[in-house]
């Protein structure tokens, strides 16, 4: 009714995305600042994408894993098209295209 609803839940996404940032910003604190931004654009035009492997990562823990050793993991599955996000975030779409195949 009056679209409350959805004001309610775009605030809901708003906060839930400044607080990924936040949290991303403090892990990625050593890093230097063209890789921070790089991984930053990554985040913000992949929202799903980086969900989604937050929740297989999620799964992995509640079955058992460490934290550590379930991230390793779904990251190198996911490795070929993380790589082909941070060479396009970084301003290189041709090297991610020539190391894919």
């Amino acid at each position: 009714m009056f679209g409350i609803g959805d004001k309610v839940k775009n605030l809901k996404d708003k906060a839930k995305g400044k607080a990924v940032e936040k949290m991303m910003e403090r892990q990625m604190k050593n890093l230097p600042e063209d890789q921070r931004a790089a991984l930053m654009a990554m985040l913000e035009k992949n929202p799903d994408f980086f969900e989604g492997i937050a929740k297989e990562i999620e799964e992995e823990v509640k079955g058992g894993k460490n934290q550590m050793a379930a991230a390793m993991g779904v990251m190198r599955r996911h490795q070929a098209k993380l790589q082909k996000m941070m060479m396009e975030s970084m301003g290189n779409p041709r090297s991610s295209d020539r190391n894919l195949r």
